[in-house]
C-alpha cells in the first residue's frame, strides 16, 4: 500500500514535469523550464530541513512559473488557473490543489509590497518563496537580471535615473528603468526577506556575490582598474 502510495506520487511529479517543460518550451531564458528546475531542486533542498508536505512543495515549485503575468500582459490569474486546470486531472485532493494555487499566488515579490492586504502564508510557501527567491540572487540571478533587460531592451545602467526604492505594486510591474536598478528595488532587499535558515544561509553567499559584482561593473564603468 505504502508502496503504490509513493508510485502514484511519483507519477504526478513526472506528469508535472512534462507538462511544464512543453509549456515552457519557447518562453525567456531566465524563466524557462531550466529556471523551473532549479526552483524544484533549491526547494526539495529546503524542504530536507523544514516539516513541510513535499508533495505540495514540488507541484507549487513546478508550477509556480508556468504563465508568468509579466509575459501575459500582467494578467495575474492566467498562471494559477493554467495551474488549477492541469492539477483538476491530476490523483490529488482538493485540499492539496487550493494550497498549490495559494502558494502559486501570493509567492512572488510584487506582492510583498502591496499594503494593507492579509497575505497567505504556510511553512510549504515559505519554502518554495524561498527556493525562487535563490534563484534570483547570485550568478544565476545576475544572469537571469540582465537577459530579461536584454530582452525587454533596457539601457544597463543609466545614472540620471536613480532606483526607486519605494516602489507600489502597480509601480513595480509598469517600471521600465536601467537593470542596474533592478538590483536595488529587488535583488539585494531578498536576502533579508527570506523565510526559512537554509535559504538565509544561501542567500548571504549570493547576496555578497552581487555586490562583488557591482562593485566590478561600477569601477568598469567609471574607467577604474
Amino acid at each position: 500500500m505504502i508502496r503504490e502510495k509513493k508510485m502514484s506520487t511519483n507519477k504526478i511529479i513526472e506528469h508535472t514535469k512534462t507538462f511544464v517543460k512543453q509549456e515552457l518550451k519557447d518562453a525567456e531564458g531566465g524563466h524557462d523550464w531550466f529556471h523551473i528546475t532549479r526552483v524544484y531542486q533549491n526547494a526539495l533542498l529546503i524542504a530536507k530541513t523544514e516539516n513541510v508536505n513535499t508533495l505540495i512543495v514540488s507541484l507549487a515549485a513546478l508550477l509556480h512559473d508556468i504563465a508568468d503575468s509579466k509575459f501575459h500582459n500582467g494578467n495575474e490569474n492566467i498562471g494559477p488557473d493554467k495551474a488549477a486546470l492541469f492539477l483538476d486531472q491530476q490523483n490529488i485532493s482538493t485540499e492539496y490543489k487550493t494550497h498549490i494555487i495559494k502558494i502559486i499566488k501570493n509567492m512572488s515579490f510584487k506582492n510583498s509590497l502591496e499594503t494593507n492586504k492579509k497575505q497567505f502564508n504556510s511553512k510549504e510557501l515559505e519554502v518554495v518563496q524561498d527556493a525562487d527567491r535563490l534563484d534570483a540572487i547570485g550568478a544565476i540571478g545576475i544572469a537571469r537580471c540582465f537577459n530579461y533587460g536584454g530582452y525587454k531592451n533596457r539601457v544597463l545602467f543609466d545614472p540620471d535615473t536613480p532606483p526607486n526604492l519605494n516602489m507600489s505594486k502597480e509601480e513595480y510591474k509598469k517600471s521600465t528603468a536601467p537593470t542596474i536598478n533592478h538590483f536595488y528595488e529587488k535583488l539585494l532587499l531578498l536576502k533579508d526577506k527570506m523565510n526559512t535558515e537554509t535559504g538565509k544561509k544561501i542567500a548571504e553567499k549570493r547576496n555578497q556575490y552581487m555586490e562583488g559584482f557591482l562593485t566590478q561593473f561600477y569601477n568598469e564603468w567609471n574607467g577604474k582598474l
